[in-house]
């Protein structure tokens, strides 16, 4: 999920694309930021990468 945010795709994107519901990609979302110490979607990619998880 994190690669199609890295990508520019919106919640609504993501869930089309993914068969999630808007609500599933927004928690899924947040859950990931929370787990690496992200305060917003920018932030959460530029650590991802910076761990290779991207």
């Amino acid at each position: 999920m994190l690669r199609r945010v890295a990508l520019g795709q919106s919640n609504p994107e993501i869930a089309e694309a993914m068969f999630l519901s808007r609500n599933t990609v927004k928690s899924s979302l947040q859950n990931a930021c929370r787990k690496l110490g992200a305060r917003n979607r920018v932030e959460a990619i530029a650590k991802a990468r910076d761990l290779g998880l991207l």
